[in-house]
């Protein structure tokens, strides 16, 4: 198994970063030449041209607060408020490089956020169906979703079951919280020779996991080292543990 470097998704262990104010409109070349400089880089570990193009196509920067305008392309994640972030370009990429997308599946994705990762899926299913527990997230999710105009993306507000039920079974799920281990309510959501990318382990540290379903069976590869945030709700960490 290929062992990647050490992915900080945690705000509580995640390296700190200055905030700094929004990058005045002559800043954006500079900006150009961060995102150029980051896309060589994950040319260097990411294989999937489709994934890349997707994740070029997106504009990252629209995703993050005003004050980490000028961070938006730096490999590493990014505060979005209420404790959550948006993840290290390099764990998107590896994520979504593991499910496969050819362009004709349905995608759940637990943990929308920002609204960045669904963008992405986007651009490679032909529909994302995303959850999201915080209210505030979901809204501005919706909001920068339609202001982009992307139509095949739908957004719920998560409840304690985990997933969405309504709209299984689904080709791939992808989970943006780590799990203390395979949630198998997730796993029942997946069509037979559905991918779901997962990460579980303990609340500040995980390995990430994708996992194949053929009929009853699961088979789980190990992708490496990972920190997400806690994924609340039945079958994952309870409020009250976090």
């Amino acid at each position: 198994m290929r062992q990647w470097h050490f992915l900080y998704q945690n705000p509580e262990t995640a390296p700190s970063r200055k905030r700094e104010p929004k990058a005045p409109a002559h800043e954006w070349s500079s900006q150009a030449e961060a995102k150029s400089r980051l896309f060589a880089s994950l040319r260097r570990n990411i294989g999937d041209r489709r994934t890349l193009k997707a994740m070029e196509a997106v504009p990252r920067e629209f995703f993050v607060p005003a004050e980490y305008f000028s961070h938006a392309y730096e490999d590493g994640p990014l505060p979005i408020g209420e404790g959550q972030t948006i993840s290290q370009p390099l764990i998107v990429a590896l994520m979504t490089q593991a499910l496969g997308l050819q362009g004709h599946e349905k995608v759940l994705e637990v943990g929308a956020g920002s609204g960045y990762q669904a963008a992405v899926l986007a651009r490679l299913a032909r529909h994302v169906i995303s959850v999201e527990r915080k209210a505030g997230l979901l809204t501005s999710a919706r909001r920068r979703l339609a202001l982009l105009e992307i139509p095949n993306v739908e957004l719920h507000q998560a409840t304690d079951d985990i997933g969405w039920q309504p709209g299984a079974p689904y080709d791939a799920i992808i989970v943006s919280a780590g799990a203390p281990e395979i949630p198998r309510s997730l796993a029942r959501q997946l069509a037979d020779g559905g991918r779901m990318v997962v990460p579980t382990g303990g609340r500040q540290q995980q390995q990430l996991l994708k996992l194949t379903r053929q009929e009853d069976r699961l088979s789980i590869r190990g992708m490496g080292g990972c920190a997400f945030v806690p994924l609340i709700g039945n079958d994952a960490w309870g409020e009250d543990s976090v």
